[in-house]
């Protein structure tokens, strides 16, 4: 049986309030947090024997035996036997810092009766001015687990709370009731967070500089992330901040439950970690639980995205930052709703050739305004939201400003430059996966290896005003595709802590489509996929490849295009679409949206043209619509030195100016 014993040493006094054992409650509300000067990061020895036995300023915990601190303790050395285990009464935690250092801190199993998120203090030695800190716990609730949250600084309402946090984890500045300035903190163990504020706090981080290395939990409450921002009334401002965090789910910031987080004039960077639990699937799962990996099936790969924005009517805004991920994603927003998401001025990026600039889902609202994207696949991976990128003009940032509560001063409005939207994603501008919209406008500037819109069979809606200069360029000459989704569903599993598990296959249908009895191709319907283009010249071809027919449960579904003032050169068509391989697993996820077009007669998938005034379409190769509509002053043409004709039904007819045609329309190039 294990030996259980009880030890607590006393505090040496120091200069800082921080170290001695008083509960911050009890301290008067003016009291300032002073923090010890900066040191150098600490050397670790982690033995392959350790000691067993105990005396002095050193403490020995052997194998098979217990320690339990009740008090936080101050030692030289600490050294943990395999097997042997140091914890802290019930209703605390514990945490190891080495040098200012958080280190040790292991997570147990995913699985446990914690929901895999209790940590333990790992074997082996740690030596220099070793602080084994006993605080009350922060027990945060997800779904049906909790989560026993350790954090360097805690702040609600009533500011720090010292019971709650840990004091010599913070290096160098100055922490106060309100704000904290200039410190530093570093993590080397797992699932420890940075600064967690909550409750209706209003507070600032000015001058932050985090770098924590080793594995978060869960990124949909914030478990193990550099900085949180939760709760209603909740306002965190985070100015001039450095985070680089690597490892599983380490994420930078989180912004969850209605709160409002403003980062301002920061760099923020996370890499993938390097070991993912060995119990965790190798698939992975979709149960939002469990998941600290990108599922595979949106086309790509990573495991920690850089930040999160979740809850109801959550706030988070970036000014002036650069804001990337190695892969999966650099800006998220997921398991929220009617949230709104914003960037100024703004590098969004990925680093590892993978992933998307932002994520969307839950209603969310999305500004982009004078931003660059440099992502590995997506620019945006679209959910069932309203995204605007725009230029960063005095005017709309003002307006954000206020109604989004930035708090920036005039002098802050002043100094930021009026910036376009320049946007290089690696495939793909945008992938609907759900209905929602995209605006374009301003100068903004968008360039994709790949096609630039893509739609999964939803009502994905995209307007761009070219007036000031926006442009569309494709990398393969596609500006829209519209087809049936491919996306490999997750499948159900019993007996294992996680619902699902993503180990479903996509296989491409074969055989020609069914025609629909009931689906109308050739006047718009609520379901149609759009795209309105004005004052913009255009090259590039719109495919639509839906089959409908009772295919998916669609009947069928239309591409309607407008165009005005603007021209377009290409080919617009109903097609059939062909993968590269015929079934889709994890080993095939990159071929996930990756298809060519075969233009083909209309089935069940209309494509509606309207060419507004002065609007032209110069075709280029053989198009298939189900209705055409020229303006007065709009016109059909074909590339110089060639004829573009038209039939309808077969029937060859005149393309006149002014004129509707519906039904099965062909137009050819001779």
């Amino acid at each position: 049986m294990a030996r259980r014993t009880s030890e607590g040493t006393n505090h040496a006094k120091g200069t800082s309030l921080l170290d001695r054992e008083v509960a911050y409650r009890a301290r008067p509300r003016a009291l300032l947090l002073a923090v010890a000067g900066l040191a150098a990061a600490p050397t670790l020895t982690v033995p392959a024997v350790a000691q067993a036995s105990t005396g002095g300023k050193t403490i020995r915990v052997g194998s098979g035996e217990t320690l339990e601190l009740t008090r936080t303790t101050r030692v030289s050395s600490l050294t943990i036997a395999a097997g042997g285990i140091i914890a802290a009464p019930e209703g605390h935690s514990l945490t190891l810092t080495v040098n200012g250092v958080e280190t040790g801190g292991k997570l147990s199993e995913l699985t446990d009766g914690h929901g895999g998120a209790a940590t333990v203090i790992a074997p082996g030695t740690y030596r220099g001015a070793v602080v084994l800190t006993v605080a009350e716990e922060t027990d945060v609730a997800f779904s049906d687990l909790v989560f026993p949250f350790r954090q360097a600084v805690f702040v609600d309402a009533d500011g720090v709370h010292e019971d709650k946090s840990v004091p010599s984890e913070v290096r160098g500045g100055r922490v106060t009731h309100t704000h904290a300035d200039d410190i530093t903190l570093l993590s080397r163990g797992e699932a420890f967070n940075g600064v967690y504020v909550s409750g209706g706090a209003d507070y600032t981080l000015r001058g932050a500089k985090i770098g924590f290395v080793g594995n978060g939990r869960c990124d949909f409450i914030g478990y193990g992330a550099a900085v949180v921002g939760t709760g209603e009334g909740t306002t965190l401002v985070i100015d001039g901040a450095t985070i680089r965090n690597e490892g599983v789910v380490r994420t930078a910031v989180i912004a969850d439950a209605t709160a409002n987080v403003v980062v301002k004039n920061s760099t923020i960077h996370c890499a993938d970690g390097d070991s993912v639990p060995a119990e965790y699937p190798e698939t992975g799962t979709g149960d939002t639980r469990y998941m600290i990996t990108v599922p595979w099936m949106l086309g790509i790969s990573g495991n920690v995205r850089a930040t999160n924005l979740l809850g109801a009517s959550t706030r988070a805004s970036y000014i002036n930052s650069s804001i990337s991920s190695e892969k999966w994603g650099a800006l998220s927003v997921d398991g929220g709703s009617k949230c709104t998401l914003t960037a100024i001025n703004s590098r969004i990026a990925n680093t590892g050739g993978e992933g998307y600039g932002s994520y969307a889902i839950g209603n969310v609202t999305e500004h982009f305004l004078g931003c660059t994207f440099d992502v590995g696949d997506y620019a945006l991976i679209h959910w069932g939201s309203s995204a605007h990128y725009g230029d960063s003009t005095r005017a709309a940032v003002s307006a954000l400003n206020d109604s989004l509560e930035l708090g920036l001063t005039q002098a802050e409005l002043r100094s930021l430059p009026v910036r376009p939207t320049v946007i290089d994603a690696g495939r793909f501008m945008v992938m609907w996966y759900a209905a929602g919209s995209v605006t374009i406008d301003g100068g903004t500037q968008v360039r994709t290896g790949k096609t630039a819109f893509v739609s999964k069979a939803v009502a994905g809606s995209v307007s761009v005003d070219g007036s000031r200069g926006a442009s569309i360029e494709p990398g393969n000459g596609v500006i829209y595709q519209l087809m049936d989704t491919d996306r490999p569903s997750s499948v159900s599993v019993t007996g294992k802590p996680w619902k699902t598990e993503m180990i479903g296959t996509y296989t491409e249908p074969t055989g020609a489509a069914t025609k629909s009895s009931t689906w109308d191709t050739t006047s718009g319907q609520s379901t149609d996929a759009t795209a309105s283009f004005t004052d913009i010249d255009l090259k590039g071809d719109f495919y639509n490849s839906v089959r409908g027919g009772g295919n998916a449960g669609l009947q069928g579904q239309n591409l309607s295009l407008t165009f005005a003032r603007s021209s377009v050169r290409g080919v617009i068509s109903a097609t059939t679409t062909k993968h590269r391989v015929a079934t889709i697993t994890m080993a095939e996820y990159r071929e996930i949206s990756e298809v060519t077009n075969t233009p083909t007669p209309v089935v069940n998938n209309g494509v509606i043209v309207t060419l507004g005034s002065r609007s032209t379409w110069t075709v280029t190769g053989t198009s298939h619509l189900s209705a055409l509509t020229l303006a007065s002053d709009a016109s059909v043409r074909a590339p110089s030195g060639k004829t573009v004709k038209l039939t309808v039904d077969g029937t060859p007819t005149a393309i006149e100016a002014g004129s509707t045609y519906a039904g099965a329309l062909t137009l050819t190039v001779a």
